[in-house]
């Protein structure tokens, strides 16, 4: 009896899980199915899009997750995408992570500089350049990726580093600014 009664629980708790899931994600414009949520993330679409691909995976219990798409930008999140709690998305123009990547806590990804470095221009407004995180790359903790950045297929990204320039497939990059440290061995199938 008392087993029956912790699988009735686990089963409510699945359930209460697919809920929150459901409720906090409906601020985007497509959910995959198998979609997953712990905690509640910022989300917000100031006219922009925000897509969700096939099981993605958002932690954003210990540190609030933000996903950001501004007017007329899109923020997509490919199948299998895993983000950890205190990520920081904003796109004011595009982001888009690739399939079965996975983004460390705190990283942070802007499209924008939200304001030029020159005192005479600062209340012009940045230049945007999309984002790019092709299939499989892996974002340590705490790195920074710019605007304009395309990072290949396969890559890591170390902790604490900050990405400027596009990144080739299959590297290990670290640094600020990051630079390649190494080339990955691809991995037998």
């Amino acid at each position: 009896m008392q087993e029956w009664g912790q699988k009735l629980t686990q089963a409510w708790r699945y359930m209460l899980k697919r809920l929150n899931a459901w409720w906090v994600f409906r601020r985007c414009d497509a959910v995959g199915r198998g979609a997953r949520l712990r905690g509640k993330p910022h989300i917000e679409r100031n006219g922009g899009r925000i897509h969700l691909g096939q099981d993605v995976c958002i932690y954003s219990y210990l540190a609030t997750v933000e996903l950001y798409a501004g007017p007329g930008a899109e923020l997509v999140l490919g199948d299998g995408v895993f983000v950890n709690n205190g990520v920081i998305l904003s796109a004011s123009q595009a982001i888009h992570v690739g399939a079965r990547s996975m983004i460390g806590p705190h990283c942070v990804l802007m499209d924008n500089d939200f304001h030029r470095v020159e005192p005479q221009e600062r209340h012009a407004g940045g230049v945007c350049a999309p984002i790019t995180l092709e299939e499989d790359v892996w974002l340590g903790t705490r790195a920074i990726i710019l605007k304009g950045v395309r990072i290949g297929r396969g890559s890591v990204v170390a902790a604490g580093s900050v990405v400027t320039k596009d990144v080739p497939a299959g590297v290990l990059v670290a640094g600020i600014p990051a630079r390649v440290v190494r080339t990955l061995t691809p991995s037998v199938s």
